[in-house]
């Protein structure tokens, strides 16, 4: 997020709504026209043309299925307090975050009321996240500025991911969680593919995405050559979690019903606890290498015309 922004939460909540639309709308033009808006974005991220009629690739496949799927199951899966009732009723319930809170309106949060710690998240897109770990060094009202315009931005326009366009904007609050060594916590991210895992990607320093560092694993925890948008972390020799095969069933319970999705969990003190369900993975704009990797797992997805 740019400095200027950032001031503008702090000073005018309407004009940090305003350059928040304007700044979307300037890195697409063409919004409007959803095959027009996917193949710029596209073409932007990725420096080539994207193949709707007959893609053969995992991204081109994804853009395509943007336009393809309107699941009120998959807009469920979503949604970022909704689908709690669905990982309940599937799993359990055991396996869900704390949650302190949901709220409509970014002035119903009580700040006042909530832990030291804690994270509040938009239930109707992605990366619309405020992680606190101090609550006496946060400013309240520039950080209820920033929800009050994520709540009044709607997602789905701007990277035409239509799922969530029946997503109610909410804020729900839930713990926040850390690795047992005190490291930041970690994603184990699921791709599946018709009900099974594929591979498993883990995910370092997601915060600041200039030093994340992204393994992939296959299911048996050998670290596999291929990679996805960040590089390796070759420093770290992360061992093979005890509750690995758990994961991988409770990953492919959540997936049965979808031709892919991404599930993730975090694994803290070897409790597994549900992270979120994604369907785009970085938007179908992620950067694969080598070449084949992208081929193999595009072929794992079949486009019906």
């Amino acid at each position: 997020m740019s400095t200027f922004q950032d001031k503008l939460y702090e000073k005018n909540q309407y004009l940090a709504l305003i350059f928040l639309y304007l700044t979307k709308i300037k890195n697409n033009l063409l919004f409007f026209n959803s095959v027009l808006c996917l193949k710029s974005r596209f073409r932007k991220r990725l420096n080539r043309e994207l193949n709707l009629t007959n893609p053969e690739y995992y991204n081109d496949k994804l853009q395509r299925m943007k336009l393809k799927t309107n699941s009120l199951m998959a807009s469920l899966c979503v949604d970022k307090y909704e689908c709690r009732n669905f990982v309940a009723s599937v799993i359990g319930e055991e396996y869900l975050n704390q949650l302190y809170g949901v709220y409509d309106r970014a002035e119903d949060i009580r700040f006042e009321d909530l832990p030291e710690s804690f994270v509040l998240k938009c239930t109707h897109g992605s990366g619309m996240n405020i992680i606190c770990k101090n609550k006496s060094i946060i400013n309240i009202s520039k950080e209820k500025n920033k929800l009050w315009c994520w709540l009044r931005l709607r997602y789905h326009m701007f990277n035409k991911e239509n799922i969530y366009k029946r997503v109610k904007p909410r804020v729900v609050c839930e713990k926040f969680l850390s690795q047992e060594d005190g490291e930041e916590l970690r994603d184990y991210r699921f791709f599946c593919f018709n009900g099974s895992v594929e591979f498993i990607a883990v995910d370092f320093n997601i915060v600041n995405k200039k030093i994340t560092k992204r393994n992939l694993y296959d299911l048996q925890w050998n670290l596999m050559d291929e990679e996805i948008s960040y590089p390796k972390n070759k420093k770290v020799n992360l061992i093979k979690p005890d509750n690995l095969d758990k994961m991988i069933i409770l990953a492919e319970k959540l997936a049965k019903y979808f031709e892919h999705v991404r599930v993730d969990f975090y694994n803290v003190n070897s409790r597994i606890i549900f992270g979120e369900m994604t369907f785009y993975h970085q938007s179908g704009c992620g950067v694969f290498r080598p070449l084949s990797f992208k081929k193999k797992l595009g072929s794992l997805i079949s486009i019906n015309n």
